[in-house]
């Protein structure tokens, strides 16, 4: 069974994307900014890393250039989910390190296509 880290300060969205997940089969772990993920990844790294970009403590953007520095055995594949819709905003994710974007809110449907695209579904 792949892993799913849903990584978002809001406790609803990592709810919701949970719910989704678990229907698409992925065991799921959540964290609610990008500190307490790091953590979590560098005890057990996830197959994938649904990950916002605004939260406190540690920003998304923060948490993948830590992740990016981070020496784990297989890196997680990494799809940002945020409201953030600039260019800008998703060419610097890329940049980061980010392997797809998918805007909120979104559904099972537009959630899958990400992951088949980054080859995780």
């Amino acid at each position: 069974m792949k892993t799913c880290l849903v990584v978002d300060d809001s406790k609803v969205i990592r709810k919701v994307a949970r719910h989704i997940l678990e229907t698409m089969d992925f065991a799921v772990s959540e964290a609610g900014d990008g500190r307490e993920a790091l953590d979590r990844c560098i005890a057990s790294p996830p197959d994938v890393i649904l990950l916002d970009w605004n939260m406190p403590v540690m920003s998304g953007m923060d948490f993948l250039r830590a992740l990016r520095d981070t020496q784990l055995g297989s890196r997680p594949k990494v799809v940002f989910c945020t409201t953030e819709n600039g260019m800008a905003h998703i060419r610097a994710a890329i940049e980061a390190g980010a392997d797809e974007y998918v805007m909120k809110p979104f559904d099972r449907d537009t959630l899958h296509s990400k992951l088949l695209i980054v080859g995780a579904a």
